[in-house]
């Protein structure tokens, strides 16, 4: 078990090293809370929200220009639409014209791609915090009114980008039912009429300000160990592999681990060993990673949550 552990702590420290090492003397960057919103302007958002006489998107643009106009500086945003649109507002600080302009700019039409989106909006905050050394915090918005067309997609990439430590929210517009991201995300909060879709993104963009990116107590991780054990295992999957790289793209174990013939895999939770030397893996992997700028948050999480 000493000789795995050794094993398992000069990989994880290669990968650190690799993926995350700061030169000395490297320039302090300013470190930001990075909100990337994924709105969904398909064809059914044209339709009318029940009571208001207005289309479902009209509302969406007035809740979003309400809600971003208070945000603090401290806050980047980016605005990313699907399935006709691009980034109409890209990753950064809050310009208030230039972000109202481009809320307004939005039209409704067109199919339902949001796995390929959510792909492109996560990646575009791996960027920012390989910019920011690992520091700040990173934040995925989806705001839909429907079930994806790329359903395959989402399965895949979701548990990769919770396990990159980005945070995944969602917003069910009108939806008759739950979205199917509801149980696999951090939050999911439904929205019928305009007062609780802009209560509702409020209540995201609130808890952005409150993050202690720090936090490592029981509290800190709660809303992680509790995700679907299938999540869970997907995303323990990925932590072998993950860093900074586009989700789905990570680099593999032989091109960050020491030339060793046969390296010991990372720890997937098994039933070998007493229960001392997992939670002195699970230490171990915390420290090396923390350090390295991978927050231990997700780290203890996904492997807390792969125990239940």
């Amino acid at each position: 078990m000493r000789h795995n552990l050794n094993q398992l702590g000069a990989w994880l420290g290669a990968v650190s090293a690799s993926l995350w090492a700061v030169p000395l003397g490297q320039a302090q960057v300013q470190v930001t809370d990075n909100v990337v919103v994924v709105v969904d302007a398909s064809g059914s958002m044209g339709a009318n929200m029940a009571g208001t006489g207005r289309d479902r998107m009209s509302v969406a643009k007035d809740a979003l220009k309400q809600v971003l106009d208070q945000i603090p500086d401290t806050t980047h945003v980016g605005i990313l639409v699907f399935p006709q649109g691009d980034w109409v507002y890209p990753l950064g600080p809050r310009k208030e014209s230039m972000l109202a302009g481009a809320i307004d700019s939005i039209q409704s039409g067109g199919g339902t791609p949001l796995g390929d989106y959510m792909k492109r909006g996560a990646d575009v905050l791996l960027d920012a915090r390989r910019k920011q050394f690992g520091y700040g915090t990173y934040r995925l918005l989806v705001v839909t009114d429907g079930e994806a067309g790329d359903a395959r997609q989402v399965e895949a990439y979701t548990p990769d980008i919770i396990s990159r430590g980005i945070t995944i929210d969602c917003i069910g517009v009108e939806m008759a039912s739950r979205h199917t991201l509801a149980t696999k995300v951090h939050s999911y909060r439904n929205a019928n009429d305009p007062e609780s879709l802009k209560q509702a993104i409020s209540e995201v963009f609130a808890e952005v300000a409150s993050v202690d990116a720090g936090q490592t107590g029981e509290d800190a991780f709660e809303l992680i160990a509790d995700l679907p054990e299938a999540t869970a295992s997907a995303m323990l999957k990925s932590l072998s592999t993950s860093g900074n790289q586009p989700i789905g793209d990570s680099p593999s174990m032989r091109s960050v681990e020491s030339p060793s013939p046969s390296p010991a895999p990372p720890y997937s939770g098994g039933t070998s060993g007493s229960s001392n030397d997992s939670e002195t893996i699970l230490g171990v992997i915390c420290m090396i990673l923390c350090v390295g700028g991978v927050p231990a948050l997700v780290i203890y999480a996904v492997v807390k949550a792969k125990k239940k």
